[in-house]
């Protein structure tokens, strides 16, 4: 059974989590769901934005199941789950269309590392945040330590991660971790995706990519596929391809 649909609304995808039961905690399952979807996002056209929310639960995602890696060994678990993960979280950040997590209750662990790992979030005011790995004996594995580090102050962090501590939905604001607090998270959220849809696409992709670079996110391979859009539009390329086809010297403008 999935438990992460998607599903279109004209040119807004949306990711939906549906675990209730588990309050919407990711599973092996879940994870190659998530990587499908992506595939599917990346290859579509049609698609200008993406909401990634969460089925009715007390959790907008509570991390892992415990039950999924409970029981791997430590080079299965590293592998794996940890790597595996890793990721795939790293694939969402690194979409080409802008996304928008929908945070309307709690984000602990994986589930919070999966709104950091979205462009924007807006969360419910009785919302609240966590890092609470190390009450099981494990550490954040899907960037809580690294993306997370870079969106939020390095003590809050630590806040969380170190001292167990939740954040609410008001903090997250003030600090700019969310851009906005509101009863119908999802409305609010549909409202700014619907600003998207006026934009150039091209526009918005390009930009993405230039703020990821400057930001450390994935910059090397950015700079070489801003690169690489550069010299596609170039006549030097079309000379370059029409003289591979023709099996003659490339005669390049301007040499």
């Amino acid at each position: 059974m999935s438990r992460v649909h998607l599903s279109l609304h004209g040119r807004v995808a949306e990711l939906r989590l549906d675990n209730p039961a588990k309050l919407n905690a990711f599973t092996v399952e879940m994870l190659a769901q998530l990587a499908g979807h992506l595939d599917t996002i990346e290859r579509s056209a049609d698609i200008a934005c993406v909401l990634v929310t969460a089925a009715e639960a007390k959790a907008f995602c509570a991390g892992a199941d415990i039950n999924g890696w409970g029981d791997l060994t430590p080079a299965e678990f590293a592998r794996h789950w940890v790597r595996g993960g890793h990721r795939i979280f790293d694939r969402l950040a690194r979409l080409a269309r802008p996304t928008i997590a929908v945070v309307q209750a709690h984000a602990f662990g994986g589930g919070l590392e999966l709104a950091a790992a979205c462009d924007i979030r807006v969360m419910g005011p009785k919302a609240t945040l966590a890092l609470p790995e190390a009450q099981v004996g494990i550490v954040p594995g899907w960037s809580g330590s690294q993306r997370l580090s870079r969106l939020l102050p390095e003590p809050v962090v630590k806040e969380m991660a170190l001292f167990g501590r939740r954040i609410t939905a008001d903090r997250a604001l003030a600090m700019g971790f969310a851009a906005e607090v509101a009863e119908d998270a999802r409305a609010s959220a549909e409202a700014i995706a619907a600003r998207v849809l006026d934009l150039s696409p091209r526009a918005v992709e390009i930009t993405k990519a230039m703020i990821h670079a400057g930001a450390g996110e994935d910059a090397p391979a950015l700079i070489e596929a801003l690169g690489s859009a550069a010299i596609s539009a170039s006549a030097d390329r079309d000379e370059g391809v029409a003289a591979f086809r023709a099996k003659r010297k490339a005669i390049f403008p301007g040499t």
